[in-house]
This record gives C-alpha cells, structure tokens and sequence, in this order.
C-alpha cells in the first residue's frame, strides 16, 4: 500500500516538475521573441516550437498568444527586482559587480527597453517603468552617500549617479571600447567615488 502511495506521489511530483519546466520554456521563448523585436510576427506554433511544445500545450498553460506575453514579462520584471535589489547599500563596488553581473544577462534587453521610449502606447509605459526602476535602484543603493545634503547637491549627485550607471554607460566601455570586465567596473567604480566625493 506505501509503495503505491510513494509511486503515486513520485508520478505526480514529476509531472509538476515538467509542467514547469515546460512553462518555464515558453515564458522564456516569449521573452526572447519579444526583445528581439519580432513578437508581433511569430506565431503560436513557432513559440510552441521554439520551447519544444505543441500549440495546445502553449494554450492549455497561457491561453493566448497575449497571455503568454503578459506572464513572460510579469516573470523577467520580477527576475530584475530580484537581482538588482540583492546590491550592497552604500558599497559601491559590491554595487557595481550587482550592476555588471544583470548587465551582462539583461543589458541588451534594456538598451532595446530604453529605446521604446517614443513607441507606441504600452511599450513607451514599460520603457518609462525600466528608467523608474533604475532611479529608484540609485537611490537605493547608494542611499548612504546621498543622506543628508541639501536638495540641490542630492539632485546633482542623484543625476550623475544615474548616468554613470546607465546600462549606456555600461555599454560603451564593455562593448563599443571592449574594455574587460575588470576595466569597466574600475572605470564605474572610480566614476562613482569621484561624483561622491565632489558632493561631500
């Protein structure tokens, strides 16, 4: 009677485990297929395709085509807080290894992000969430060089900070001047110690 108890369980378990791994699969096709720029053109069965599913597999999990979207980029949005939110307060250097670290997986995708600024309605709004999501990083990691100056410095601070790590700036010495990733945290790090120091 256990064993068939312990069989059953077994099955079951294994089956949530491919079921997930099979919605991980396409929230992550989804994703791909989305900042690639070319959602509008791939269909439901290439998407099933690309995770390795079929269509009614992709429908039974999302339902549609728009619902698979909504929880793809409901999952990265969470994956992004996750990750940048684990950043030391007020070390900079342990918050720019947090910066270079999600760059390196999410910095194209947040270029393409910023881009949509002047898009059409639902992409500029998530283009303008991404920006917040930076400013509200800045003033949550580096909150301890920020306290206490008077609003004028904090808006200069603030603003120099946000620029030194914008993931443009992280662009331009890793990809467009390929310095090593040693080289551009030094450059961001010395950057940052620089713009504080001139605030103090």
């Amino acid at each position: 009677m256990l064993d068939t108890i312990d069989r059953r369980q077994y099955k079951q378990v294994a089956r949530e485990e491919a079921q997930q791994r099979t919605r991980e699969a396409l929230l992550e096709a989804a994703v791909d297929e989305f900042y690639a720029d070319r959602w509008s053109k791939v269909s439901l069965t290439g998407l099933a395709t690309r995770a390795g599913v079929t269509k009614q597999t992709l429908l039974r999990h999302f339902g549609s085509k728009e619902g698979l979207l909504i929880q793809a980029l409901v999952r990265s949005a969470a994956q992004v807080l996750d990750e940048r939110w684990n950043a030391p307060i007020g070390d900079v250097d342990g918050a720019i290894e947090n910066l270079l670290d999600h760059y390196e997986v999410w910095g194209p995708r947040a270029r393409r992000i910023g881009a949509w600024q002047d898009a059409p309605s639902v992409l500029a709004k998530l283009s303008q969430a991404g920006r917040q999501v930076h400013y509200q990083w800045i003033e949550f990691v580096f909150a301890p060089q920020l306290a206490g100056l008077d609003a004028a410095v904090f808006a200069r601070l603030r603003a120099e900070l946000i620029v030194i790590c914008d993931v443009q700036t992280w662009w331009i010495l890793a990809h467009d001047l390929a310095l090593p990733r040693d080289e551009v945290r030094a450059t961001l790090s010395g950057m940052v110690e620089r713009a504080v120091s001139g605030a103090s």
